[in-house]
């Protein structure tokens, strides 16, 4: 046995899970609820796009703000945390060993959760740094940029504890994850609010980290756990380690400098290379499409259907998709016709939604039993979930995608695409109700664990004292 076994032995999973339950309910429950919170505000902002009488009235719902706040409920109220809390698993369970410090994440989600109040609230009163994905004030991102820290740090010494020193590949995406965030948002941060740069470089440093946390941060997370519970759900090995390293270098070399449209007003060289860069990710994607394909086809490939293993897989094969749209928007011919349409909200919107967010839905819905050590409440909801979740990706997406086609193919004119438009919204609605469903699965876990907390202390309290204990 060595020295490292000696101190931090090999734990059985139940433990293992039992000390990651807290940090999973305080980071899991406050990401449910953003994430209702920011698809109602989408669908809001959509009706308003072709309906503008829609709630004319209030001020705090225009359509500027509301389209703001939707973005970014999705994005720091749920896919961030609920990252975090799938990585803190994973990374727990790859070590072998139980969760180090994990009151520290408690106290970080309960600050994340606040910094996103109060960055959605200042959003809707006007107070919007108005940079696109950073609109949250200084109040907000400093918050996040703390929580964010506070949950890396343990979450990074589970890795350094590991008892396996042999790397998984999903140590290399999610370790990067942990480090990348924190690193662009500070820098984002620092050049556009707390001492802004001027000019053109303000531009460039936006979209440099939209790109940043939209495309390479999400596709990181995505990646990596996406990798994790191919394996475990299809009960077959992952297929080609050595893919997965080239994808993950490959992602990080040439996704970092993607983002810069070509009409945007930069100097030539920053979006030719930008374009350059773009056009490279198909190597990456060539990458991911090998390690997807070889590794399905194990006993529990077929699954059953609306599981895990069905959100995993429309995730990944979103990613391909959207991968191949950020593609084409960097290839001259086609960004003449598409850029600053609706096509690039389909893209992002297909990386948020079809992506990421079913990736973590799959692995929630694979973690969360097992961290209370019950099943869910009501089982039948996953599987309406999925067939929600899907139907309103495709219906939100595509129309998006054609409004784009038809806004550019008309001088951009906003006319030819308001149909299109009217469809996504039905597609935002399927994706509400698919979300309303998670969102009760999850408090209604939350609250049966808290029941039988309760009920567990009333137990021991309650309990007779033993005979020896009433002579002592």
């Amino acid at each position: 046995m060595t020295a490292n076994e000696t101190i931090h032995p090999t734990a059985p999973a139940p433990e293992i899970d039992a000390s990651c339950r807290l940090p999973l309910l305080a980071l899991l429950v406050g990401a449910s609820v953003w994430l209702v919170v920011g698809t109602v505000l989408a669908l809001i902002a959509s009706i308003k796009f072709h309906a503008p009488e829609f709630l004319a009235a209030c001020p705090l719902l225009t359509y500027g703000r509301v389209v703001a706040a939707a973005n970014d409920a999705l994005v720091y109220g749920f896919c961030l945390p609920a990252s975090l809390a799938v990585i803190i698993w994973v990374f727990a369970r790859l070590s072998q060993t139980v969760y180090t410090l994990p009151l520290v994440p408690v106290v970080a989600a309960h600050i994340w959760h606040l910094g996103v109040f109060i960055g959605l609230l200042s959003i809707l009163l006007g107070h919007s740094t108005g940079f696109t994905w950073l609109e949250f004030p200084r109040g907000g991102s400093i918050l996040l940029f703390v929580a964010f820290v506070l949950i890396a740090i343990p979450t990074a010494a589970s890795f350094g504890f590991r008892l396996e020193k042999d790397l998984y590949p999903s140590h290399w995406f999610l370790l990067a994850a942990l480090l990348w965030f924190p690193w662009s948002y500070a820098s984002a941060n620092i050049f556009l609010v707390a001492m802004p740069v001027r000019g053109v470089a303000q531009g460039v440093v936006n979209l440099w980290f939209a790109n940043n946390l939209l495309y390479v941060w999400f596709s990181l997370v995505g990646l990596g756990i996406g990798f994790y519970f191919l394996p475990k759900l299809t009960g077959r090995p992952l297929q080609t380690y050595y893919y997965a390293l080239y994808v993950f270098w490959t992602l990080a070399l040439f996704g970092t400098w993607c983002g810069l449209p070509q009409g945007s007003p930069f100097p030539a060289w920053i979006t030719t290379l930008s374009s350059v860069a773009a056009v490279l990710l198909i190597v990456p994607l060539i990458g991911v499409t090998v390690v997807f394909g070889r590794s399905l086809g194990g006993p529990g490939s077929d699954g059953p259907m609306g599981g895990p293993l069905s959100f995993v897989k429309f995730g990944l094969v979103s990613f391909l998709l959207s991968t191949l749209m950020y593609i084409a928007l960097a290839c001259p011919q086609i960004s003449r016709l598409l850029e600053f349409t609706w096509f690039g909200v389909a893209q992002s919107q297909l990386q948020i939604l079809g992506f990421l967010a079913m990736v973590l839905f799959g692995a929630i819905y694979y973690i969360l039993p097992r961290a209370l050590g019950f099943d869910f409440i009501a089982p039948q909801f996953i599987r309406a979930h999925c067939f929600l979740a899907g139907l309103g990706v495709v219906f939100w997406v595509a129309p998006l995608a054609l409004a784009g086609y038809a806004q550019g193919a008309n001088a951009y004119s906003l006319d030819a695409s308001l149909n299109w438009l009217r469809i996504s919204t039905l597609g935002l609605g399927f994706i509400l109700l698919g979300n309303l469903l998670f969102a009760l699965n999850i408090l209604a876990m939350f609250l049966t664990w808290k029941l039988n907390l309760v009920k567990t202390l009333f137990a021991a309290i309650t309990a007779p004292l033993k005979v020896s204990e009433v002579k002592s």
